[in-house]
């Protein structure tokens, strides 16, 4: 699922002066960066201390345009390159635009993801930059004309099932957001289920929204499925006489069909 918020990284950083290079992630990721920015690293800072230099002044508090212009001035330095410091850079850069600073540049943090995405199709961040650059098109750029299409067609270029999973869902979403036809957004949803992964209460939800939806949408079979599902997993859960009710109307429906002449 798709959540935006707090920078969070999976690569260490390496030779950062002041602190071992895990340490150093770590203190970002504890929302202490002043303990990075505290003593410069001097001319051999590497390409990965560098990024965490970066991040540094990306996550420091309170935020501020001119901490996040040394970010993006050490991101953007960075992004020329071709390996995965590039790549994350490249990621981190566009994010800035898009959230971070006080006035969002949407236009051009699509820009950046389109770049990204250009120039390594298949890093992680690249993929990732591509879901972020299909949620500006489905909410935030001007001028979209068709939303959901705009979105599907970044879809099929994402390769990653976890990342292709997390579209489905947001382009789902989006269709129940800005009222489009069941059948336009339902099958997006029932994909993100298919390639599975979803835990907790979103996976709880998903099964009951798409039990639900597909009873409006005149597929009691499925229907029938979802909320057996439900049932099974959440035997116990407050919803689960609410869900009964509605299996059993799913049920009365497909009865009906069989009765058909």
């Amino acid at each position: 699922m798709i959540v935006l918020g707090t920078v969070v990284f999976v690569t260490a950083a390496r030779g950062l002066s002041a602190l071992p290079a895990d340490a150093a992630w770590q203190e970002i990721l504890n929302s202490e960066p002043k303990r990075i920015l505290r003593d410069p690293a001097g001319a051999n800072e590497s390409r990965a201390a560098r990024l965490a230099t970066g991040a540094a002044w990306m996550s420091l508090q309170p935020a501020t345009d001119d901490n996040l212009a040394k970010a993006a001035a050490i991101f953007a330095d960075l992004a020329q390159g071709d390996d995965e410091v590039a790549a994350q850079a490249a990621y981190l850069r566009a994010r800035l635009w898009q959230l971070h600073f006080l006035q969002p540049n949407y236009a051009r943090a699509a820009e950046l993801y389109e770049e990204l995405a250009a120039r390594q199709p298949q890093s992680h961040w690249a993929q990732l930059g591509l879901v972020k650059l299909a949620m500006l098109k489905l909410y935030a750029l001007p001028d979209v004309p068709d939303r959901l299409a705009a979105a599907e067609s970044i879809l099929a270029r994402i390769t990653t099932p976890a990342l292709q999973r997390d579209l489905h869902l947001q382009i789902g979403q989006a269709g129940v957001i800005l009222k489009e036809p069941l059948s336009r957004f339902l099958p997006h949803l029932v994909a993100a289920d298919r390639i599975g992964g979803i835990s907790g209460t979103a996976r709880e939800d998903l099964i009951v929204q798409l039990g639900e939806l597909s009873m409006r949408a005149g597929l009691p079979a499925q229907a029938q499925e979802y909320f057996e599902r439900y049932l099974q997993e959440y035997p116990n859960n407050v919803r689960a006489y609410a869900v009964a009710e509605r299996l059993a109307e799913a049920k009365q429906l497909l009865a009906a069909e069989e009765v058909k002449p």
